[in-house]
């Protein structure tokens, strides 16, 4: 494999599938397949009530994170005017998705 080259605009998905085909061999059709199949493993590995966590091998980890509710608050010291008081509204439990750069990834932008 070739050194690659640096890409100096953001690729659409059109060229990301052309680039992919050109160098695989497969076709844009293929490539496109499974790409929408990643898309479903991940789906099935982070909804609701599965294991929350997907590794992309060398590049990148996908997780859930579950925030806790928080409750309603009065009379909270204002950051952005002190001296001041606020109220801060409660917020209901929620999940999150973080996205981890994994070693592989992180020599990449080296």
């Amino acid at each position: 494999m070739a050194k690659a080259t640096a890409v100096q605009a953001a690729m659409t998905k059109t060229q990301v599938l052309a680039t992919i085909a050109e160098n695989t061999g497969l076709s844009k059709k293929d490539v496109s397949r499974v790409l929408d199949e990643l898309g479903g493993v991940i789906d099935r590995h982070i909804r609701k009530r599965a294991v929350g966590t997907f590794t992309l091998p060398g590049l990148l980890k996908i997780k859930t994170v579950k925030k806790p509710a928080a409750k309603a608050k009065k009379g909270v010291p204002n950051p952005f005017r002190p001296g001041e008081t606020m109220d801060v509204a409660a917020k209901p439990a929620s999940t999150r998705v973080k996205i981890l750069p994994l070693k592989k990834l992180k020599d990449m932008a080296k």
